[in-house]
């Protein structure tokens, strides 16, 4: 089999689990040259293995993406081993579910700080190499909650809608640059080993909902843009129509969500709050995976979602209308 992006060189943060750890492996089936970056020594071991499966050139680096001096050692390093990057992915992603106020700030503090701040200083770090190379791809993980709000998760919506205007404006600066690429990745829910990691202060044991994705699905979409870049990617769900349900109905959509969280709070499986791996890396590999994910419901949850997306559309059509006939 051709290996269609053998010797391209790319940089993962977040490689240890969930979905950098999909795409590490991913990119190694087509033949990169990788660099892996995580706080978790086992879980980088363990991807950094399942890539070298594939013949593929791996080299791992223990980094805390909230270090700012971390960042710029990493990026010295891709520099010098391999001589500039091709597609730097910013993937590190934690959360912390419970009511805004029930929550520690220091955890809201953390949230943004891995989930926002860490990938603003990757991609300050590596705009000059792309620069100085006249081309580079940047692909920012962010998720369907860069355009839905997420009550029980305010930190976490935040630092999504953040990076959401944090690209548009990087892409606005690049423009006379053609062969520089801002991508952003946004999936729906996926069944990854992140729903433990989680900080929880929700009374209540998390859990997916139906119709999460695999990580390898969202892997797949990430490698794409290493073929063909673009702005935006939505994965799992009608993007465009999600983008206008939030748009013709912001507060009654999170409104609606939150009650829906005030009931799955008080008839969930019982929990203990915790900070979950907000502050300290897992101590043990957890791979791409969370297989939790129950097939039988995929198909039917996909057809809820499009039906949701669906209304959002028809509603937004409707009001512009409206207006327009008003003037």
């Amino acid at each position: 089999m051709t290996r269609s992006l053998a010797g391209r060189r790319v940089v993962i943060t977040g490689a240890s689990s969930g979905i950098g750890a999909a795409t590490a492996i991913a990119f190694a089936r087509e033949g990169a040259r990788l660099i892996l970056a995580a706080r978790g020594e086992a879980g980088l071991r363990d991807i950094a293995a399942h890539c070298q499966e594939f013949g593929a050139s791996v080299e791992t680096r223990i980094v805390d993406v909230t270090d700012a001096e971390a960042i710029g050692e990493l990026t010295r390093f891709a520099r010098e081993h391999m001589g500039g990057v091709d597609l730097w992915f910013s993937c590190v992603g934690v959360g912390v579910m419970g009511k805004y106020q029930d929550v520690p700030l220091a955890d809201h503090v953390q949230v943004l700080q891995a989930n926002l701040l860490s990938h603003m200083t990757e991609a300050h770090a590596v705009l000059p190499i792309f620069l100085e190379q006249g081309r580079g791809t940047w692909v920012n993980m962010i998720s369907i909650g860069g355009f839905v709000a997420t009550p029980y998760a305010a930190a976490y919506a935040a630092s999504k809608f953040g990076l959401r205007g944090f690209s548009e404006a990087l892409r606005g600066e690049l423009s006379k640059n053609p062969h520089i690429h801002i991508c952003d990745v946004y999936p729906t829910f996926v069944d990854t080993p992140a729903i433990g990691h989680a900080g929880n202060y929700t009374g209540a044991k998390l859990s997916y909902p139906p119709g999460a994705l695999p990580p390898e699905k969202v892997a797949q979409a990430v490698v794409k843009l290493a073929h063909r870049p673009r702005n935006s990617t939505f994965v799992g769900g009608p993007g465009i129509g999600m983008k206008l349900l939030q748009f013709a109905t912001p507060n009654a959509s999170a409104a609606m969500l939150n009650g829906f969280l005030d009931v799955w709070s008080r008839r969930a499986e019982r929990g203990e709050d915790t900070k979950g791996t907000l502050f300290d890396p897992p101590s043990d590999a957890s791979g791409p995976d969370a297989h939790t994910r129950r097939t039988d419901l995929r198909r039917k949850a996909a057809a809820g979602a499009g039906a949701l997306a669906a209304a959002g559309g028809l509603t937004a059509a409707a009001l512009l209308l409206r207006k327009r006939r008003g003037r």
